[in-house]
């Protein structure tokens, strides 16, 4: 719109220079003609109205205003002197808007920041509410008037601390994920039809595998010396547990709660057909069946017991995790390699397990 308005005041003010060596009487004429011409216009616009675009309006009001009222009612004009006049009205309280605008329209807006790190105390503390934050974000030194916390914490759709202090599975799982196991069984079939049972036990901070046993016969006495021996294994290691989640199976006896109830570990079920409620070790057992059990004829029992000896050594020792940024259970990610003659010279080798179901790569020693 400015750049139409400069043009239009530009080729206007030319035309004003032409009209200079007019004379009165050429102007007469040139009044009369433009008077025909818009007699013409109007004849052909019948009922409708002549639109003028907003640049427009503003040149005319601008031009059209210092004239009296009663020259303004003797020219031809397309619209009424009183629309003239309130264009020019218009254009006047723009103006005056614009020349009163304060430079800046209310308080700063919160450093980037800050707001992130509003977002952290929240979702690291469910049960703290606005207030709470705000105290903690004076306790360091920061600033900021309370409802502004408020307001950065509705804009993000964050509900009000009753509503989230509400303990959730989910937030269970991540609460308490460095103190939690998890146990299932898994079931195959051996070439010569008998049925096997896995049963495996995952920590869902550090996704250690335990594979406690296998056995075609899973009696509450089995079941229970597997208990024994998890207990004793976690004491030898020096793990801290306090929760074990497992599915509500019949194969799990009462001795099973029991034994770890006295270890201090607390036995949480799942609820019935959730097996999202034990995801972690549900996953496991996917990863198991596609890169093992589906991929190897397990003869009998023996077979299977090293083949998963295998297995959860690769699991434990290799195999990397996204969860855990790509590190292993009992592995760290090394330091990358940055050397650039290094990298000239890898020199990277394969090594096999269960005659190449499972491949692991390692730099040449």
């Amino acid at each position: 719109m400015l750049l139409r308005l400069a043009y239009l005041t530009v080729t206007n003010a030319f035309a004003a220079l032409r009209l200079l060596p007019m004379s009165d009487r050429d102007k007469d004429v040139e009044i009369l003609a433009l008077r025909h011409q818009l007699t013409v216009l109007e004849r052909q616009l019948g009922g409708d109205k002549a639109r003028f675009a907003p640049q427009d309006r503003v040149f005319l009001a601008a031009l059209l205003a210092q004239l009296p009222r009663d020259v303004l009612g003797r020219l031809r004009l397309l619209v009424r002197p009183d629309t003239v006049l309130r264009w020019h009205r218009d254009l006047m309280r723009q103006r005056h808007a614009r020349s009163c605008r304060p430079k800046r329209a209310g308080r700063p807006p919160t450093v980037r920041s800050i707001r992130v790190l509003i977002l952290r105390l929240v979702r690291e503390n469910p049960s703290w509410g606005y207030r709470r934050v705000h105290g903690e974000l004076a306790a360091l030194g920061i600033k900021i008037a309370a409802s502004t916390v408020w307001e950065i914490l509705k804009a993000e759709g964050i509900d009000p601390a009753p509503d989230r202090s509400v303990t959730t599975w989910a937030n269970f799982l991540r609460s308490q994920a460095d103190a939690l196991l998890a146990c299932d069984f898994i079931e195959t079939v051996t070439l010569a039809g008998q049925r096997q049972y896995i049963l495996a036990v995952i920590e869902h901070a550090t996704r250690r595998i335990r594979i406690l046993g296998t056995t075609a016969h899973p009696t509450a006495h089995w079941v229970s010396q597997a208990a024994r021996n998890l207990v004793m294994d976690l004491e030898d290691t020096g793990a801290t547990v306090s929760h074990l989640i497992r599915d509500r199976d019949a194969k799990f006896p009462a001795l099973f709660d029991q034994i770890l109830g006295d270890a201090g570990i607390q036995v949480v079920l799942c609820g019935i057909r959730v097996p999202r409620m034990n995801s972690i070790m549900e996953r496991w057992v996917q990863t198991c069946r596609r890169e093992l059990l589906d991929r190897t004829l397990i003869w009998n029992e023996r077979h299977l017991r090293q083949a998963l000896h295998e297995f959860e050594q690769h699991h434990n020792l290799h195999r990397p995790h996204q969860a855990m940024n790509q590190a292993a259970p009992l592995r760290a990610v090394p330091e990358p390699i940055t050397d650039p003659r290094r990298i000239a010279r890898l020199d990277i080798r394969r090594h096999d397990r269960l005659g190449g179901v499972i491949h692991e790569y390692r730099h040449a020693s």
